[in-house]
């Protein structure tokens, strides 16, 4: 549990900087008052979901790997494999960055998005999505940083450029009056920065070294039989996002707007759980490594422990402080409505959300990653399609208690099959 907590516990003060800094920067642009610009956010980061969880899954693959190796003390191999497998990381992000920007406004249409919402959001994408390769490294290091059991470093390279963003933001945005160009230039900017402190941070664990070509093709086919799969499952949560985005756009720029603000609460009050799938990995499969099944158990316990905890403290904050939130980010409307049911009740369903990251977790580095893509892709379809599109006969609320209860379902499927896994091993 000490082991899981502090991994955890410091992915998650770096990873709720930074999406804490994307908060803050919806909240200024939603003090432009303008519902199209907040509207627009809501469409860009569906799409940008998309490529975030590609960067996300070839991650996963190179932390189960090169964490199974350190656990085999095979460090040599490891670093050897992770250096060349970046150069494929970073071209496989470049082709997907420049793909969604050229396409950025034919995907905006197939959301619902229109008139200065989806120029604007087209826009924001025109900027931003090019350089995804700098997410891609910057998520690189910090795998790498935790698999040698670096917490520290790690949470030091997200917090690098959450306080470049938070610096940058308000400058870009209100000083320059750039609006949503300022919010996607302070963006690229942090994100630079993020990729700088990475590079100083692992020099001391000697994790890179050049990539050699020969190493390549081999890196490739090990970590991507791991990677491949990863971003698969990864792929399914954006997908059943951008689903629920196409239905939620019939009633609104409002209800996009009570949805975007969802969308960027989430990562800040769950830091926590998300920061679990990627501190709670190489903790498993170091001990695969080194033959210690029954301490993969505990961990997998102590995860779900701290899911919980992490779950019921959210959900008693954001239901105190739910109208606070509401006049913050000035939602009116059906939009406000959604923020309030979202805080008061349905973020209840985290837990299962939780459970399902987890389990895809022990799933990737246990050597099941095809489970991991099925319970993904089982929420994505059987979880969200048919739920979603009987809410949507009731209005936004009923979109979002569809969301819900499909969750419910594949989240408690998903941990019992983990469980079942680990008696296995």
């Amino acid at each position: 549990m000490r082991h899981v907590a502090v991994m955890a516990g410091t992915g998650a003060i770096g990873m709720m900087a930074v999406f804490a800094v994307d908060l803050l920067n919806f909240y200024y642009i939603s003090r432009l008052r303008d519902p199209a610009l907040t509207a627009a956010i809501g469409f860009a980061g569906a799409i940008g979901y998309v490529q975030i969880a590609v960067s996300i899954g070839m991650t996963i693959g190179l932390g189960a790997v090169t964490g199974r190796l350190i656990g085999a003390r095979q460090a040599r191999r490891a670093r050897r494999l992770a250096s060349a497998f970046l150069v494929v990381m970073f071209g496989t992000a470049l082709v997907l960055g420049m793909t969604t920007a050229l396409l950025a406004d034919w995907l905006l249409g197939l959301l619902g998005a229109t008139g200065e919402a989806r120029a604007q959001a087209a826009h924001f994408l025109h900027i931003v999505a090019p350089a995804l390769p700098l997410v891609c490294m910057g998520m690189a290091q910090s795998a790498l940083l935790r698999s040698v059991g670096d917490a520290r470093r790690a949470m030091q390279v997200t917090l690098v450029g959450a306080i470049a963003s938070a610096i940058l933001d308000p400058i870009m945005i209100f000083v320059l009056h750039w609006a949503l160009t300022g919010a996607a230039i302070s963006t690229l900017l942090s994100r630079s920065a993020v990729i700088v402190a990475g590079f100083v941070s692992l020099r001391g664990h000697h994790m890179l070294e050049r990539p050699r070509r020969r190493a390549i093709r081999p890196a490739t086919r090990r970590i991507g039989k791991v990677a491949l799969p990863a971003i698969a499952t990864n792929l399914a949560t954006p997908i059943g996002t951008l689903f629920t985005t196409h239905f939620m756009s019939r009633f609104g720029l409002n209800a996009i707007s009570g949805q975007a603000t969802i969308d960027r609460i989430v990562p800040v009050a769950f830091a926590l759980v998300f920061a679990l799938t990627g501190s709670v990995g190489p903790i498993m499969s170091q001990n695969l490594g080194a033959g210690l099944p029954h301490r993969v158990r505990e961990t997998l316990g102590a995860a779900l422990k701290l899911t919980a905890l992490c779950v019921l403290t959210t959900w008693a904050v954001l239901a105190v402080f739910h109208n606070t939130v509401i006049q913050l980010f000035g939602i009116h409307g059906v939009g406000a409505d959604i923020v309030r049911l979202f805080c008061c009740w349905l973020v209840t369903s985290y837990f299962f959300i939780g459970l399902l990251f987890v389990a895809n977790t022990a799933f990737n580095n246990l050597g099941h990653p095809l489970y991991s893509t099925g319970f993904n892709w089982g929420r994505a379809t059987f979880g969200t399609i048919p739920f979603v599109w009987i809410g949507a006969h009731y209005g936004p609320i009923g979109i979002l208690y569809g969301q819900s209860l499909g969750v419910v379902i594949i989240g408690t499927m998903a941990v019992l099959t983990a469980f079942r896994v680990i008696r296995r091993l």
